[in-house]
């Protein structure tokens, strides 16, 4: 691996680290407020701040596989990885200060996720990743952050499932275990099914 690849992907995988971080924040305020709808809302700020400083997101970035080279893939599997060490970060110093209680919400919320089966959460992970698509590449397009508030508060209300939330949810919780593992990759190949769907169809007719 050269010295600019590698220093493309030191880049991605810290770009992606602090993405990991903001969906944490937004996790925290949904997991500290106790009005669901406002929590939904608010949860928002992490994906906003995620577009708006251009930082790596796997569920805003698998939605355009379709449109690009293998190589791709290897980028995402990166970002994932970022994704992951931010959600792990958050819940790490979180853990060390006063709101620290928010992790038994967490616990509640990720025992209802580890005791469900698979089907369900691949495809409770479908129907986020569509969102999650139409919410980024609505904002993308548009430059109007109404999209990305209503999706992100869509799929929080409906129940779906996002896979970079739930890490930082099992990080919270201290709820880690190969099932919770288990559990995220099953959300993570739904999310991605969901996030290529609209790019993916239209590929197919062309």
């Amino acid at each position: 691996m050269g010295k600019e690849n590698m220093k493309k992907y030191v880049e991605m995988f810290l770009l992606a680290v602090l993405a990991g971080i903001m969906i944490s924040v937004g996790g925290t305020v949904f997991l500290a407020t106790e009005i669901r709808i406002v929590g939904a809302l608010m949860i928002t700020v992490g994906l906003y701040t995620i577009c708006i400083q251009k930082l790596n997101l796997f569920t805003g970035k698998v939605g355009y596989l379709p449109q690009q080279s293998w190589g791709y893939i290897l980028d995402l599997v990166i970002i994932w990885c970022g994704n992951l060490a931010g959600t792990f970060l958050t819940a790490f110093l979180l853990g060390f200060t006063r709101i620290s209680a928010i992790a038994e919400t967490a616990k509640n919320m990720c025992t209802v996720k580890v005791e469900d089966n698979l089907v369900s959460l691949f495809v409770l992970g479908i129907f986020c990743g569509l969102l999650m698509f139409i919410a980024v590449d609505g904002y993308a397009k548009t430059n109007n952050p109404i999209i990305l508030f209503l999706g992100v508060a869509t799929f929080i209300l409906c129940g779906f499932e996002h896979c970079i939330a739930d890490m930082f949810y099992f990080s919270m919780a201290g709820m880690w275990s190969l099932r919770a593992f288990l559990c995220v990759l099953v959300i993570t190949l739904g999310n991605t099914l969901g996030g290529v769907l609209i790019l993916g169809i239209r590929r197919l007719v062309q």
